[in-house]
């Protein structure tokens, strides 16, 4: 008999190391539950009990260790199982009762603490778990962590930053503690603090280029460009081989119409592998859109995208695409179209766009083949229809296209202008195939409604 209780305790043993969702346990350190040289009997219900948790039947767990109850009360451990037991029933009001009979016979024990704490958590009775977690914070620093976070869902950001700044010189900075602060940053609306607090770690740890580099962007956020330059210039100045100051910099030194300086930041940041694809997209639209306005820079344009040729994704083709459109280069601008296309097939705008230049460059047996495939993805779009009947038209091949318009024309709604010409292509193909009557009506329809606009 004794030999299979031991067996069960050594697989069941895991269990006696209380699981919270909320904060972190020192589980290298079991709790104080001698159970000294009890009877089989009473080993026999705690065992039990410790199996049905196990398997998660929690109610058989409560009756065996309520028959341990009345073998012998005198002892913590039953009392804190009785309490996980219960937090598991979701029957909060005997969960505390048991764990705090638990923690009056053994109030050091940090084990009954916690679990003291998950049901508070659970019930969000917000004032009594941070009653708890107070007495949690002496056995782990982490838990202050836990306390921030219940002072930030009271409203007391004070202390939740006094906690935050405790941790940061005990423990260093994190990304979770960071995240925190910026929510309460944000909630309060204290741009000024949150400011304060990068200044102070950048005068503590001046070539951490994360902290300037936040800097430089909460100035940008909040409107003060020139402290933003400042900001940026000073990295510069402590870090003159850092990449990332440069996604800043190239748009100060086109304001300041230092071009040659906003040019060579640009060709950094664009060639920097540190950089991702998303930051460098947004430079190249950055710097398209001023050499759109300024084309004197257009040789400069060509010399960046020729450094990423093999990293340009499809938003930035169809950026340059748009700028190239707008220049009149509609060679340029169909190939960026469909270098955009390539990533992208199934953007309509995409595909509209280079159906249409190869129209106008005559390129009639790629707008067939473009057209009959986006109709595949498109069914219902008219243009498809209309684009599929002019190259058809161009092609010679008239039945084709007088198929392809009648099908457009049932999917047209609301379109005046594209009805117009879907009627003047239907009166040119009827007229190549020497039906002039159809023909000649189409072509009223079109000229009337042309007059209409």
């Amino acid at each position: 008999m004794k030999k299979a209780i031991y067996i069960l305790f050594f697989v069941l043993g895991i269990l006696l190391i209380p699981q919270s969702t909320i904060a972190q346990v020192d589980f290298n350190k079991r709790p104080d539950d001698d159970l000294g040289n009890v009877k089989d009997e009473f080993q026999e219900h705690f065992f039990e009990a410790l199996k049905q948790k196990g398997i998660e039947n929690y109610e058989r767990a409560v009756e065996a260790l309520h028959k341990c109850l009345n073998l012998d009360s005198k002892k913590p451990i039953i009392y804190f199982e009785l309490g996980k037991n219960y937090n598991k029933l979701k029957n909060f009001g005997a969960a505390e009762d048991y764990l705090k009979k638990a923690i009056n016979m053994q109030p050091d024990n940090e084990w009954f603490l916690d679990e003291l704490y998950d049901v508070y958590f659970q019930q969000d009775d917000i004032n009594n778990a941070i009653k708890t977690i107070k007495q949690l914070v002496k056995y782990h620093p982490d838990y202050k962590e836990d306390l921030a976070a219940l002072y930030v869902r009271e409203k007391r950001y004070k202390q939740a930053l006094d906690l935050l700044d405790e941790l940061d010189k005990e423990l260093g900075v994190s990304e979770a503690r960071d995240a925190m602060r910026n929510d309460i940053y944000s909630i309060t609306g204290n741009t000024g603090d949150r400011i304060d607090n990068l200044e102070q770690r950048i005068a503590n740890n001046p070539n951490n280029e994360e902290n300037h580099l936040k800097l430089i962007y909460r100035y940008s956020q909040t409107g003060n460009k020139r402290k933003a330059y400042k900001a940026a210039q000073n990295l510069l100045k402590i870090k003159p081989e850092s990449k990332f100051v440069h996604l800043a910099l190239y748009k100060f030194y086109l304001e300041d119409d230092r071009v040659e300086d906003a040019i060579n930041s640009v060709k950094i940041a664009l060639t920097s592998p540190e950089i991702n694809a998303d930051a460098k997209a947004k430079v190249l639209k950055d710097f398209v859109a001023f050499v759109s306005k300024h084309p004197q820079y257009e040789s400069d344009l060509v010399d960046i995208t020729a450094l990423i040729d093999e990293s340009k994704d499809a938003q930035t083709h169809s950026d340059l695409g748009q700028y190239y459109l707008k220049a009149g280069d509609k060679i340029k601008a169909l190939a960026n179209f469909k270098e955009a296309l390539k990533q992208d097939p199934s953007d309509f705008k995409l595909i509209k766009n280079v159906l249409l230049l190869q129209l106008d460059i005559e390129d009639y047996k790629a707008v067939v083949a473009g057209s009959e495939e986006a109709l595949e993805l498109y069914p219902a779009q008219p243009i498809l229809y209309l684009v599929n009947g002019v190259a058809n038209n161009k092609n010679g091949a008239h039945k084709k296209a007088i198929e392809s318009l009648e099908i457009g024309l049932d999917f047209l709604i609301d379109n005046p202008k594209m009805e117009a010409d879907f009627y003047s292509e239907l009166s040119l193909a009827y007229k190549a195939m020497n039906n002039i009557s159809k023909s000649e009506t189409f072509a009223k329809k079109a000229q009337a409604i042309k007059a209409q606009q």
